[in-house]
């Protein structure tokens, strides 16, 4: 399949199947990359990964991913670096992937030690287009945009696919969207995050505020000096490990002033 998107450099799909939906405690149990490059190459990666803990039913009722099928698979910070060479370099994409893919994926590298830092990667979700341009699901897009039914839904490879040829049928179908990454990843950006997660976002006027919580849009240094201890109950709270680097970068920032 040629691509009809413009590449500066490659673009990797990535799709996680997970324990659970919390970003801050849940694990990746099933990985896929589907990498394309600036020359019309691709390559990609699936692989299951062991959570270390079990899989609730719940979650295997969605995916059918068991504790059988894990087992003997690696813990993420055995491939963890193999994963992250994969990506560097990379734009990212993915389907609801800035509210949740990316996230955790990011909470994994952290744990594993790797300093994943989200700014060097443009971000392509590919259902915030969809909802921009048509309010659906990731197999009704599969439908509308590329008229197939996504076998094998939530699995992770079939996932990473149907995003990248929905992503392809998009930029065909609207004449308003631009085929490349910087236009698509701001097209497909809700809020302007600081954090992954989005507790931490960007005002009008390009200062980091806080976005949830009793002090929803005050400024995260404004906070800080009034109250120091906000930060502290942060760090100690279930908060992902992203939102703590960005909101100590902040504070490590107030203090070199």
């Amino acid at each position: 399949m040629s691509t009809n998107l413009q590449l500066s450099r490659p673009l990797a799909f990535v799709d996680l199947e997970t324990t659970g939906v919390n970003v801050a405690s849940d694990r990746i149990i099933e990985i896929a990359i589907l990498k394309l490059y600036p020359n019309g190459d691709r390559d990609s990666k699936c692989m299951k990964i062991n959570p270390g803990r079990p899989i609730p039913p719940e979650s295997t009722a969605i995916h059918h991913i068991t504790d059988d099928d894990v087992k003997d698979a690696p813990l993420f910070k055995d491939v963890a670096g193999m994963l992250f060479q994969m990506i560097e370099g990379c734009d990212l994409a993915g389907y609801n992937s800035n509210k949740f893919d990316f996230p955790l994926l990011a909470e994994e590298f952290l744990r594993a030690e790797i300093e994943f830092d989200i700014t060097k990667h443009k971000l392509v979700d590919v259902q915030n287009i969809f909802h921009k341009m048509e309010q659906r699901t990731l197999s009704a897009a599969y439908q509308f945009y590329c008229k197939k039914d996504l076998v094998n839904a939530h699995s992770a490879e079939a996932d990473t696919t149907a995003t990248w040829e929905i992503l392809e049928a998009q930029v065909q179908r609207y004449d308003n969207l631009k085929r490349d990454v910087n236009f698509l990843s701001e097209f497909s950006m809700v809020n302007r995050n600081v954090d992954l997660m989005g507790r931490i976002v960007y005002n009008a006027n390009n200062v980091p505020v806080f976005n949830f919580g009793k002090h929803n849009g005050k400024p995260v240094t404004e906070v800080f000096e009034k109250e120091p201890s906000y930060y502290s109950w942060m760090m100690d709270g279930d908060f992902p490990l992203y939102t703590k680097k960005v909101i100590t970068k902040i504070r490590l920032e107030m203090r070199k002033k």
